[in-house]
């Protein structure tokens, strides 16, 4: 009987650790925006460097979050988040630019 009383109390100790808290996964902060699919069109710009690294960014930020470093992914992620969009206008004036190029030289 003592056993049983044991098996009891220690899974009632267990199932009140600050894991199962519902106000502690409350106050757990949510995860930050990784902007993977925004990282990803980029890379359809031919601005690859500059991609690559945006991409490379928001995989570091996602990594950040599952290690527990939560201001660390924010940093990375708003990062990732600039140098896509930068990857993203140096792509369209690459295009513009070659447009451009294409249709005014003579031939």
């Amino acid at each position: 009987m003592s056993e049983t009383v044991r098996k009891t109390v220690l899974k009632e100790s267990l199932e009140e650790g600050p894991e199962s808290d519902p106000e502690n996964e409350a106050q757990q902060e949510q995860m930050p925006l990784k902007y993977i699919f925004l990282t990803i069109f980029s890379c359809f710009c031919p601005s690859y460097p500059i991609n690559i690294v945006a991409f490379v960014l928001s995989m570091m930020a996602l990594h950040s979050y599952n290690e527990g470093n939560i201001d660390g992914a924010k940093k990375l992620s708003h990062i990732a988040m600039l140098v896509a969009i930068a990857a993203i206008i140096v792509g369209l004036l690459i295009i513009a630019i070659s447009c451009i190029v294409h249709f005014t030289v003579q031939h």
